[in-house]
């Protein structure tokens, strides 16, 4: 009963968060300036002819009444229609959303191969010139804009080495070779500002578990500082990279709009800003409305993992 409670109330808490965002996107997206009869039609058009293709959208009717027929549409899955190409807003999200994943996903993966043993390195060597380098480099990269590091990237490693592609796209089913080459700046780039962030908390997790009774009572008996601290400090820091994760998806989306950008990437957040750029409202209200609605499927997903990992949760709720 306990645990149905707790799905009810995070399933209430994520419908309450899905259409305040709804209503936050459509207000925010409705307030751009200028206005997407007279971008179609031009500077030319006159106000007659603007204010007829104004009716046939239906951008005459009142916001309240836009906004329920939008948001109708979107919990059947239907996010309208480009008023600029004519195609379903649908059909121009799914292409290129294969594109945003492998950077995401791979971002991710990356941030976590750095953050974790730099993280301990930290830990354990906090008072030695070791772990001041690891927190000066993570502070450092925290700094770092992720567009001036993807530009920086471009210089080193397209540039001057020419060792990889400065910028495009090839998808994974026609060359995987050239498909991996052209991922490797854009994830590198990503990974390493979400690694900055990472380590911190890692390091903060992997500290506590130093300071505890059971890593003292391992290193008594024979265990070498790291093998204790793999064997009691992994699950305590599994813990908080779970929650900085899940509070880290919405800067990681950001961070992969800006990386898709420099790189010239075909994801959603070129898609995005092509949309903003030509006032295609119903593109941009689709492709945000996606992002949102991403972004809260992993926090709810994130929320639950906590009764996986911690037993002392699971048990603290079951005694309820």
């Amino acid at each position: 009963m306990q645990l149905a409670g707790r799905i009810l109330t995070r399933l209430g808490v994520f419908a309450i968060s899905l259409v305040g965002a709804s209503v936050l996107i459509f207000v925010i997206t409705h307030a751009l300036p200028g206005d997407v009869a007279q971008t179609l039609l031009g500077d030319q058009a006159t106000p007659e002819a603007v204010a007829q293709l104004r009716a046939e959208l239906g951008l005459d009717r009142p916001l309240v009444v836009q906004y329920l027929d939008w948001f109708g549409h979107v919990l059947t899955g239907d996010f309208g229609v480009s008023h600029l190409s004519g195609d379903a807003v649908v059909s121009l999200l799914l292409p290129r959303l294969a594109v945003t994943m492998w950077l995401v996903g791979f971002s991710m993966i990356g941030s976590l191969l750095l953050a974790i043993p730099a993280g301990m390195l930290a830990a354990l060597k906090r008072r030695s010139w070791q772990g001041i380098v690891v927190s000066a480099t993570a502070q450092l990269g925290m700094a770092i804009p992720v567009f001036w590091g993807g530009i920086l990237a471009v210089m080193v490693f397209a540039v001057w080495l020419r060792w990889l592609p400065a910028n495009g796209y090839v998808p994974l089913t026609q060359n995987p070779g050239s498909w991996a080459a052209h991922l490797v700046m854009p994830v590198v780039t990503l990974s390493v500002v979400q690694a900055a962030v990472l380590i911190r908390y890692v390091r903060a997790a992997f500290v506590e578990v130093l300071n505890e009774d059971y890593y003292r009572t391992a290193r008594s008996v024979g265990w070498t500082p790291m093998r204790a601290l793999l064997r009691h400090g992994l699950r305590n820091a599994s813990i908080s990279l779970v929650t900085v994760l899940g509070l880290q998806v919405s800067s990681v989306l950001v961070g992969a709009i800006v990386v898709e950008s420099v790189f010239n990437l075909p994801g959603l957040g070129s898609l995005l800003l092509t949309a903003v750029s030509q006032r295609d409202l119903l593109v941009v209200q689709g492709t945000v409305m996606f992002l949102v609605l991403a972004v809260l499927v992993i926090s709810a997903v994130v929320d639950f993992s906590y009764l996986l990992i911690d037993p002392r949760q699971r048990a603290a709720r079951e005694a309820r």
